[in-house]
């Protein structure tokens, strides 16, 4: 992707090394954040991890006095404020031509362990975002364990994980994500109908994602020959079906919670191709035909 020379968003809350994870469950933070990297690509639900994470230190909107990240951590984090800023000025613009007013989302960075609105967590949870406080959550090791784990790397790779969160906040903004928690209050956690509302709200999030760089690129120009390619590669990796055969050598269907390959590389790259959020519609058409 083509960053030079873009903004860094202000709406960021870094608490890196004001939390202490040392060794949780007989896990240190190397191993959390392997763990975290299965949560996120699994599908399984921050708010549990959230809830199990043990007592955790606050943070404030600086590094603790005394962190010095290394010259590869402050790069990402460089990288990871300028791409949420490319989707506050997108989700700003998208807005504001419907007659709505965009209200963006804090990215809080941590290492180890951090206190969310929604409870204390762990790296264990993987990227996530907590809707109690609208803020997206990331350790930025996290982007380690994608290239270590599942081979994937690249900017764009790591440009779609904020997006995606970022996603649920626009979710969240539009009432989407209430009224889809609602639903899910329906029904017993993990259950099949449970999970199939939770795969809609995955795949529309990915399918915001795609807006989001269909207009950035617009925007900015942003978007370099293989970005796309490589973004439905990492699409195609996460999905519940690859994961699961990866893991057990089956699949089991009704237990998918974030989609299969095709479906998350499917919405994703419909929101590319389309950069409409009205054709994100994942709710009112048949389970079987997303």
């Amino acid at each position: 992707m083509k960053l030079d020379g873009r903004r860094v968003s202000t709406n960021v809350d870094d608490r890196r090394g004001r939390s202490s994870a040392g060794a949780i469950g007989g896990l240190g933070i190397g191993g959390l954040i392997i763990v975290g990297l299965l949560t996120w690509l699994l599908g399984g639900d921050p708010t549990t991890v959230i809830q199990e994470a043990g007592q955790v230190l606050g943070g404030s909107t600086q590094m603790a006095e005394g962190y010095t990240p290394t010259p590869e951590e402050e790069e990402l984090a460089t990288f990871a404020k300028q791409i949420l800023a490319g989707t506050e000025d997108v989700w700003t613009a998208i807005f504001k031509a419907n007659g709505l007013t965009y209200q963006p989302p804090t990215l809080v960075l941590f290492s180890g362990a951090v206190q969310s609105g929604c409870g204390g967590a762990t790296s264990q949870s993987g990227p996530f975002y907590c809707s109690a406080d609208q803020c997206v959550y990331l350790d930025l090791s996290f982007f380690t364990s994608m290239k270590k784990q599942i081979g994937a790397d690249g900017d764009f790779a790591y440009a779609y994980v904020i997006a995606h969160e970022v996603g649920h906040h626009v979710q969240n903004q539009l009432g989407t994500l209430g009224k889809a928690h609602q639903q899910m209050a329906r029904y017993k956690a993990n259950s099949k109908e449970y999970n199939q509302i939770s795969v809609r709200l995955e795949l529309q999030a990915d399918f915001y994602a795609g807006v989001w760089a269909h207009h950035d690129n617009e925007m900015f120009g942003s978007l370099e020959p293989g970005d796309i390619d490589e973004g439905l590669a990492v699409a195609a990796k996460i999905g519940d079906d690859y994961l699961q055969k990866q893991a057990y050598g089956y699949t089991v269907p009704d237990s998918f919670n974030h989609g299969t390959s095709a479906q998350r590389s499917k919405w994703l790259k419909k929101g590319i191709a389309t950069g409409d959020p009205s054709q994100g519609d994942t709710f009112s058409i048949a389970y079987n035909s997303l």
